[in-house]
């Protein structure tokens, strides 16, 4: 397979938007600030837009020294990338683990543009958060407040072929970002085309930087929850994105589990930097 880096994105703050990005420096973690902060409630427990879809709303820009937020209705609210306040404890589905909270103006800010109280926290450097060992291979990955892996990859083509489908039901097309992937493949001039869903089959993912290869393996097809239902722009949820997956996406890895794009963990390349438009190969594996 010879593909190319067609998109990069993080989400800084975990289940609120996206930031695209032309290049993103590789951590052990992942791509540099993904899912580095979360909304949790008054217990610890993180928030997204299956309750709150509102979330979607909240749009990080990152800048040298701070993230800046920005809401509908709302001040901007200025995050520095270095400081915290207080320690914490926070819980992501079956993982608690310890946090910083990012204080009163930051929990303040969210609990009024989401109607609820929650509270800011970013995640603890010095603590590591593995990956499942049993779809790693036991291999040690980590990641920080994703819902369980380093990054998540999908290719351009697996879209195409989707928005095919969803057009022929009568629906308009929906973006990638419904999709929430942190590495998007597209074709590249020097080989064949990607078909759709390329990325399932692929065994070791090698990119070419400018500081030596990255390694990336992909490890669990992703399971699909309501989230690509909504409407990124508006935060409105309607059920066609989520019925047309259920129609053909059904994965016999995961006991009949909708997936759609494939969860990688990293190899090779720590502080390597990612850049749109770097050559990717690998070889495709089949059971």
């Amino acid at each position: 397979m010879a593909a190319v880096i067609s998109r990069l994105y993080v989400y800084p703050v975990k289940s609120c938007a996206a930031v695209q990005v032309g290049e993103a420096v590789l951590t052990e973690t992942g791509l540099e600030f993904d899912r580095a902060w979360m909304v949790v409630d008054g217990s610890g427990n993180f928030l997204s837009q299956r309750e709150l879809p509102r979330m979607a709303l909240v749009k990080p820009q990152l800048k040298h020294y701070e993230m800046v937020l920005r809401a509908p209705g709302m001040l901007a609210l200025h995050i520095a990338l270095d400081s915290v306040e207080a320690a914490t404890r926070v819980r992501v589905w079956d993982d608690e683990m310890p946090a910083y909270d990012m204080g009163a103006l930051a929990a303040q800010w969210f609990s009024d543009f989401l109607g609820t109280p929650t509270r800011l926290v970013r995640f603890d450097p010095e603590q590591k958060r593995v990956c499942n060992l049993q779809w790693t291979g036991g291999v040690e990955a980590l990641n920080q407040f994703s819902d369980g892996y380093s990054a998540l990859m999908i290719s351009e083509a697996s879209l195409d072929h989707f928005n095919e489908k969803l057009i022929a039901r009568g629906h308009a097309a929906v973006g990638m970002e419904r999709f929430r992937p942190n590495i998007v493949l597209g074709n590249s001039a020097d080989g064949p085309a990607l078909a759709p869903h390329d990325e399932d089959r692929l065994d070791v993912v090698q990119i070419a930087t400018a500081q030596g290869v990255v390694r990336l393996k992909p490890v669990k097809p992703c399971p699909r929850c309501p989230i690509p239902n909504i409407e990124p722009a508006t935060a409105v949820s309607s059920p066609e994105v989520g019925d047309l997956l259920q129609s053909y996406r059904q994965d016999a890895r995961l006991d009949g589990a909708v997936t759609f794009g494939m969860n990688v963990i990293v190899l090779q390349g720590i502080d390597h930097l990612l850049r749109v438009g770097q050559l990717v190969g690998a070889d495709y594996q089949f059971d």
